[in-house]
């Protein structure tokens, strides 16, 4: 029974959260040495650049876990998994460029953005081709 649960993909979930909880982290650390009490989420450049790493980090998130999860599930478990683990190396590349300074997140941004399209294209053809064998009996692949 367990063997058809996806647990690669529940795995890379895990991870993914505890990076983001310890990008959180790394936030408060960044309050606490330049003194900036919450709300406030301006100061100095490296606090703001922290912040905002963070920030962009939770906006990709919900994109990040829908593809994931729909890529596993409807294309390939192990492919998707592994595109995960990279994503998340990128997601670090791009925090910790752009705590250094705003040009360096760019390799970052750019590697996580090529996982995440890898991502998407394997989720919609895991779809069509699921929609085409379930409604119209077609097999593809």
């Amino acid at each position: 029974m367990t063997s058809d649960l996806p647990v690669l993909l529940a795995g890379v979930t895990m991870l993914s959260a505890l990076h983001m909880g310890f990008q959180a982290r790394r936030v408060g650390w960044s309050r606490m040495k330049h003194k900036i009490m919450p709300p406030t989420v301006t100061g100095p450049p490296e606090f703001e650049r922290t912040f905002r790493a963070h920030q962009n980090s939770v906006e990709f998130y919900s994109i990040f876990l829908a593809v994931l999860w729909i890529s596993g599930i409807f294309c390939n478990e192990v492919l998707a998994a592994l595109g995960g683990i990279i994503y998340i190396v990128g997601r670090e590349m791009y925090f910790t460029g752009y705590i250094r300074e705003s040009k360096r997140r760019l390799p970052g941004f750019f590697f996580m953005l090529s996982v995440l399209l890898f991502l998407i294209v394997m989720a919609t053809i895991g779809i069509i081709q699921s929609f085409l064998d379930k409604y119209l009996n077609i097999r593809l692949f």
